[in-house]
């Protein structure tokens, strides 16, 4: 496995990473359904291109399993692909971008416990709660911060 800052934010790069977010979300966020879920993943191919830091995990193929999109000092985006859930993926992530881009902040929704566990268990703890997204939708937003 090999983490990797991206540079070239190329069509294939970002269909390979959508379709991550795809079937993570499926598999993490049992709250949408799957036309919320479609709905949202017409944003996703943006949302890649914009994000100031793209960190990527790749297999030993150099296929994509895991992403995420760093802003400032704030976790922006962590999903990593259903069959590689369970095996320190996301914790090489989190230690990565806390040592390479300070992160310190992040928002999770409140219906993915599961998330939630995993940010407390690398240290981040609940400062606010929001009763929707940042969009509006009504999903709450943990804020949690780096102890």
């Amino acid at each position: 496995m090999n983490i990797i800052k991206v540079r070239d934010r190329n069509s294939i790069l970002i269909e390979q990473l959508v379709k991550v977010w795809k079937d993570s979300v499926k598999e993490t966020h049992l709250f949408l359904s799957d036309v919320e879920i479609n709905n949202i993943q017409k944003y996703v191919p943006q949302a890649l291109t914009d994000i100031s830091h793209l960190i990527i995990a790749e297999d030993e193929n150099r296929i994509p399993i895991a992403f995420m999109g760093i802003a400032e000092q704030k976790l922006e985006m962590l999903f990593i692909a259903p069959k590689e859930r369970g095996r320190g993926l996301g914790k090489k992530l989190m230690e990565y971008g806390i040592k390479e881009y300070s992160i310190n902040k992040l928002g999770v929704n409140e219906q993915n416990p599961q998330a939630k566990g995993f940010y407390e268990h690398v240290g981040f703890y609940v400062y606010k709660r929001t009763e929707t997204d940042e969009q509006g939708m009504p999903y709450p937003i943990l804020y949690m911060k780096l102890l």
